[in-house]
């Protein structure tokens, strides 16, 4: 099972770049997080997340059902230990669309798991995608831009740094880190175990 972690500023265009990879790589499954955030339009729950209320989202934490789980812009959000499990015994390949503290505790804990971090063209480019989605107040956009930038001060931290400047190479270049990841040794044990083999 190889995992794949992706991360970003909100607004960078991670999302798309996470629908289009799924896309060339069916195999490569989404962890659906848990968030207390409200669905934007389109959003279906169990697919896009699993849309909780906060008391539901407290209760798994003192549980300790989540791998990892952070507060963005005022949510919640997590992943859980259910989803990474199922997908060990199905031999499934995940990617983790989450922020920077969600892919730490992630790369702590499976640190064979191979981050990615999705940059801007600029910071004025990304305060205008931010704007052109029209569906958050201006002062949750000033809360993500102050997240964004925090974030980008721990970008050096990942494996890997993609710049979304054109939609379609940045595309292209995590596709490469996900094929890349599939052959790594770990991913091709078994092929060797079955060449050594007498």
């Amino acid at each position: 099972m190889a995992l794949m972690i992706l991360a970003a500023c909100s607004g960078t265009g991670k999302s798309t770049i996470v629908r289009e990879l799924m896309n060339i790589h069916p195999q490569l499954k989404l962890s659906v997080s848990h968030t207390t955030r409200a669905p934007r339009p389109g959003e279906v729950d169990g697919v896009a997340y699993h849309f909780v209320n906060q008391a539901q989202f407290l209760r798994m934490i003192s549980s300790d059902d989540f791998v990892e789980w952070a507060e963005y812009a005022g949510h919640y959000y997590g992943t859980s230990h259910e989803m990474i499990e199922q997908a060990k015994e199905e031999e499934i390949d995940l990617l983790f669309e989450v922020d920077t503290v969600g892919a730490a505790a992630l790369k702590e804990a499976y640190p064979e798991a191979l981050s990615c971090f999705v940059l801007p063209p600029s910071w004025e480019e990304l305060e205008r995608r931010l704007r052109d989605r029209q569906t958050e107040s201006e002062e949750v956009i000033q809360k993500r831009l102050n997240v964004g930038q925090r974030e980008l001060e721990s970008a050096h931290k990942f494996d890997y740094l993609v710049t979304n400047d054109h939609l379609e190479k940045a595309i292209e270049e995590v596709s490469l880190l996900y094929r890349g990841l599939l052959l790594r040794t770990r991913e091709r044990q078994a092929a060797l175990e079955t060449l050594l083999s007498p």
